[in-house]
């Protein structure tokens, strides 16, 4: 067991320098050959951030384990909005855009329910992967469309830019593909152990591979996005925090469970009704939650908390 642990520690290591060198070597070569700041902001570093539970669920699935892979996403999902929201705003308040609610809930929510309704034959075939890839290409191309007519703040465009452009001449082109190259490599293998770790554990503590993933799995590749929102936290950005946290479960349905379904067709069969009943009804929740006020307080936070602890507490218990 003490093996599986240095596994999974090893694993997250792995996991978060890969995204960090992956997305670092991506962006300094993107600038090289002229790409916008905002862009890769966009696209690599969005990408980044998620890039641990992609590699994750497509390694668990190709080792033959799909209820953990499933477990992921799902557990990532219910982590995003009840844990690293509530956690958030127990820090600092958060005050939510508009199109959070008129655009990303509803998305989320139709997903959501797409999920579910995908699941219903416990299975994910190749031609369903396929939509769901293409989904997230449309949902891509509309946030870029959007990003022409939303309110953009200069100030925080112009931070972003000088901060990356800053960058700009740290290492050649030769240095900077082999950062992208040792990332996505590192990247790779941790997800390997990580896999390892926590199939190991939940071989030792006699619980399934699908509450390892809806838990254990799930929360560390869920760091990423946890730590960016700590920092907006700081910087008192509380769009950044709920666009990430909502972004993010939408990428994870779409692209993640997309691109590693249409690698290989998932079959599941650890993945209860209740464990889809907590990933919508947190969706909700939230949606309800800044219907009205467009904010997320510090008592909606521990709420949020609250239901996390127990939904934790039952799945452990089942």
């Amino acid at each position: 067991m003490i093996n599986d642990f240095l596994f999974l520690i090893l694993g997250l290591v792995g996991l978060y320098f890969g995204a960090e060198w992956l997305v670092g070597g991506s962006s300094k070569l993107a600038l090289k050959i002229g790409v916008s700041p905002l862009v890769i902001g966009l696209t690599v570093v969005a990408l980044g951030t998620s890039a641990p539970e992609l590699a994750v669920c497509l390694r668990l699935n190709i080792e033959g384990c799909p209820d953990a892979a499933i477990g992921n996403i799902v557990g990532s999902n219910i982590c995003n909005i009840l844990l690293i929201l509530g956690f958030s705003s127990l820090i600092r308040p958060l005050q939510i855009h508009r199109q959070i609610i008129r655009k990303e809930i509803p998305i989320l929510l139709v997903v959501s329910v797409a999920l579910i309704v995908m699941l219903m034959n416990q299975e994910v075939a190749r031609w369903e992967a396929f939509l769901l890839c293409l989904g997230i290409i449309i949902y891509i191309l509309s946030s870029f469309k959007g990003s022409n007519i939303a309110p953009v703040n200069e100030e925080c465009v112009k931070d972003f830019e000088e901060d990356v452009t800053l960058k700009k001449e740290n290492g050649n082109t030769i240095t900077l593909i082999l950062l992208l190259i040792a990332g996505l490599s590192l990247l790779v293998l941790g997800a390997s152990f990580f896999e390892k770790g926590g199939i190991g554990l939940a071989k030792a503590f006699g619980v399934s591979e699908a509450v390892i993933g809806l838990t254990l799995l799930a929360f560390g590749t869920s760091l990423p996005e946890l730590a960016t929102s700590i920092v907006a936290c700081v910087k008192k950005e509380g769009d950044i925090i709920a666009g990430n946290a909502i972004g993010s479960s939408i990428f994870n349905v779409l692209a993640i469970l997309g691109i590693t379904a249409l690698y290989k067709p998932i079959t599941i069969s650890g993945i209860s009704f209740l464990d889809y009943a907590f990933m919508l009804g947190s969706v909700v929740l939230c949606g309800l939650f800044i219907f009205k006020q467009l904010r997320i307080g510090r008592i909606k936070g521990f709420v949020f908390i609250v239901i996390y602890g127990l939904y934790i507490t039952i799945i452990l218990n089942r």
